[in-house]
């Protein structure tokens, strides 16, 4: 299982910041981790680019255990 590391607005929907989830790719994870967290989850992820291990990333590529996937949504502030 990979780890999935969740910032910001996806945090709070999730109500966690970390949690391992089950998933051949980055696009199964981010499906599970739907799953698991519900609707208010699933409407953010579009607005948030991905990462695996310190690196952009698509929902295609592969993911294994030891691997970080990081959903990061937009911020603003001043």
């Amino acid at each position: 299982m990979a780890t999935l590391r969740l910032f910001a607005q996806v945090r709070e929907a999730a109500g966690t910041g970390s949690v391992e989830v089950a998933g051949a790719t980055v696009g199964d994870v981010i499906a599970e981790a739907t799953v698991m967290f519900g609707a208010g989850f699933g409407v953010l992820v579009p607005t948030c680019r991905v990462w695996v291990n310190g690196e952009p990333a698509l929902e295609t590529d592969v993911v294994v255990a030891t691997d970080e996937v990081a959903l990061l949504p937009p911020v603003s502030g001043g």
